[in-house]
């Protein structure tokens, strides 16, 4: 199967494109079966930049949410206003409390970084979900990995973020945290929204999943830019092992991060900003 995706919103903008950046990650998935969304960003750009990229919304037969922070899910009711009726396919945890801890004034105070709205007002507006917790296939060639074992040693994920469970703060598990697999005819590529897995973690669920076979690109937020430089290291280091035809960074990988990516991997190795659209047989 061949694919053609295209990043639709993200913190940077492509040259000589007429777009809008924001700290968010979607993109527009075109398939032989049907077009698709994989997360919607914060909301501010997704409809002016799929009309600068000629990508229909309303062309789209399902939406996939990596997660339920606004950051990836803020554009949906924009989404739904012009598709009207569609499956939104995500695990159930997304309308979980979330927050952020953030500086402010010299203290830790919380950010809400949740859905905008309960699950009643996107039913309303079209939003059929479909909650899956396990690998799945939704579509021919198309597979949600369900939630992630966390199996390495040195993937710690986020401190800062949280979740308000009863009035009580917990770490947040993020257990809806999941990515995209797209069959092609040469292997697989996976599209991660942020990795909060952990990006190796991912990785070896998928091979897991698919009895080792091969993963030739991965495309997306890796959440490197957040997390201490060993983490980034041992990560490199696992990533080598997969011999990635090419590694698309985004969103939350960072700038930093991102250089000492395309140190490690050069030519493979590109920043999927948006308006980047990728062919993929």
């Amino acid at each position: 199967m061949a694919v053609r995706i295209t990043i639709v919103c993200e913190n940077t903008v492509g040259p000589s494109l007429p777009l809008i950046g924001e700290h968010g990650f979607s993109a527009f998935i075109e398939t032989e079966t049907g077009n698709y969304l994989f997360d919607t960003g914060q909301g501010y750009s997704i409809i002016h930049n799929a009309q600068c990229l000629k990508k229909d919304l309303a062309s789209i037969k399902g939406i996939f949410l990596s997660h339920g922070h606004y950051d990836h899910t803020g554009g949906l009711p924009g989404v739904l206003k012009l598709k009207k009726k569609v499956n939104v396919y995500a695990h159930p945890d997304i309308f979980s409390e979330k927050h952020a801890l953030v500086k402010a004034n010299g203290k830790d105070e919380q950010k809400y970084i949740g859905m905008k709205f309960k699950q009643a007002y996107y039913e309303k507006r079209g939003a059929e979900f479909v909650f899956n917790t396990s690998f799945s296939e939704v579509a021919k060639g198309i597979y949600l990995t369900g939630e992630v074992p966390r199996t390495t040693n040195f993937e710690k994920g986020d401190p800062r973020l949280i979740v308000n469970n009863d009035g009580k703060l917990f770490p947040d598990p993020l257990l809806d945290d999941q990515s995209l697999i797209l069959k092609t005819t040469h292997g697989f590529t996976l599209l991660v929204g942020c990795a909060h897995s952990g990006l190796i973690n991912i990785l070896q669920h998928v091979q897991d999943c698919f009895k080792n076979e091969k993963i030739n690109t991965v495309i997306g937020g890796t959440h490197l830019g957040f997390l201490k430089r060993d983490q980034l290291d041992q990560t490199i280091s696992q990533l080598k092992r997969y011999d990635l035809k090419t590694i698309g960074a985004s969103h939350c990988t960072g700038l930093e991060a991102a250089a000492v990516l395309f140190q490690a991997f050069e030519d493979k190795f590109f920043f999927a900003s948006a308006g980047t659209s990728v062919v993929i047989d």
